[in-house]
């Protein structure tokens, strides 16, 4: 058997292992809820958002309900991967793991893959439902191209999260102090992340919140850089020509690029250094 068969191979137990799991079955509902949930509510012809605004094309309203995304499908990845290592290893089934010939570097690209999956395929069922209950709502179809951003700007998302949950999955004996990690990161960047921009601004005398004040919008839009949520939305903003907030393409996809590579390479050193 090829490396590639026996990594595809570890990455279908490992999927399977999360995706047909009690939690699964409990987190089901929350992403049914969140996600075509908020399409269907955003993509009424009659809704008017905060400002007198109304969505005009089918992009804009997947852009909103990408919020469910953000609020639901990120704690589900969290929720899901939070015990890939620690549990394992706490049982003794990771030294057994880490005992057979196929090597931990691959062993850790099939934990990656397997713990990703088990989120995005249920999540992508969800996300091809929502861009259906737009068409059938508001008449209108997304782009090829305004698709293909949409479904790979959340298969990324949910990949920063897998990949910052596991690592601290893997530097953590007790479950408990993983999941508390993964959490409260969640929270960080889902909640106080604007408090931090807030901060920012007050300190660097920028007006707060004044959407006019290409000041506030640019430095808004960098600190979001920072963030894998904010990332996420600039991605997804790539496909709406009416929102400029002074990023260019370039530093946005290089940055998801860095949220990609960073964790992912710290996790596959961490998993060949580790001492069960």
């Amino acid at each position: 058997m090829s490396d590639f068969s026996r990594i595809m191979a570890f990455t279908k137990r490992f999927r399977d292992e999360r995706i047909f799991s009690t939690r699964m079955y409990i987190m089901l509902p929350i992403l049914l809820l969140f996600i075509p949930g908020m399409a269907w509510g955003f993509s009424d012809p009659d809704i008017v958002l905060p400002g007198g605004h109304q969505p005009e094309n089918a992009m804009e309203v997947l852009f909103y309900a990408s919020l469910g995304v953000v609020f639901g499908a990120t704690m589900c990845a969290v929720l899901l991967s939070y015990d890939s290592v620690s549990r394992e290893r706490a049982s003794g089934v990771l030294e057994l793991r880490l005992s057979q010939p196929m090597p931990r570097t691959h062993q850790a690209i099939a934990m990656i893959l397997g713990s990703w999956q088990a989120i995005l395929i249920p999540t992508w069922f969800l996300l091809f439902i929502s861009v259906l209950l737009v068409r059938y709502r508001m008449g209108d179809w997304p782009s090829f191209t305004d698709m293909f951003v949409y479904f790979i700007s959340t298969s990324l998302i949910l990949l920063w999260y897998v990949l910052f949950t596991i690592l601290a999955s893997s530097y953590t004996r007790e479950q408990g102090t993983a999941i508390s990690f993964g959490v409260g990161l969640w929270f960080l960047f889902t909640f106080l992340w604007a408090l931090v921009t807030t901060m920012v601004a007050y300190a660097s005398g920028v007006s707060i919140g004044q959407e006019n004040d290409a000041a506030w919008v640019m430095l808004e839009g960098g600190l979001d850089l920072l963030s894998p949520n904010g990332v996420y939305h600039h991605l997804l903003e790539t496909r709406l020509p009416q929102i400029d907030r002074g990023i260019a393409a370039w530093q946005i996809w290089s940055m998801a690029f860095a949220w990609t590579v960073l964790p992912a390479w710290l996790f596959i050193r961490r998993m060949e250094k580790i001492l069960p």
